[in-house]
């Protein structure tokens, strides 16, 4: 693997998709990588991540920092929908996603919730942003 990136993801979607908190406000189809602004409401869109490759570890494994920015939109109907799928999603990432046989997670940043206006108010969407980072680990 020359990018842990696309394995995080995959990661998060799954911890996501696990979560019965956030299954209750968004349909599996809808957490998904992908266009920012998605046509199917409610969706959790995982963003394009950002890899910072720290080096060499014992037993030919390799480490590095990954970023990934989700995105949660919602129609609004008060912010109220959107916020509880923020909250969900809080709760299923609290401590990060279950390692997988491909990567390992060593260090997990609690992640960061931001609450944008959309550009386009005649489309009365709710959109959030909530960052992610870890640091991985996998065998090359």
């Amino acid at each position: 693997m020359l990018d842990p990136a696309l394995a995080f993801q995959t990661a998060v979607r799954a911890a996501l998709i696990d979560a019965p908190e956030v299954l209750a406000h968004v349909q599996p189809a809808n957490i998904r990588a992908g266009s920012i602004r998605p046509e199917r409401l409610p969706s959790v869109v995982l963003g394009d991540a950002r890899t910072e490759f720290l080096g060499c570890a014992a037993g030919s494994q390799r480490l590095a920092r990954v970023f990934l920015t989700l995105h949660i939109w919602a129609q609004e109907d008060g912010a109220d929908t959107a916020r509880q799928i923020g909250a969900a999603i809080y709760g299923a990432l609290e401590f990060g996603p279950k390692d997988t046989a491909e990567i390992s997670l060593d260090d997990w940043a609690q992640p960061r919730m931001v609450w944008l206006r959309d550009p386009q108010p005649e489309l009365t969407l709710t959109h959030g942003a909530m960052a992610l980072e870890a640091v991985v680990r996998w065998r090359v």
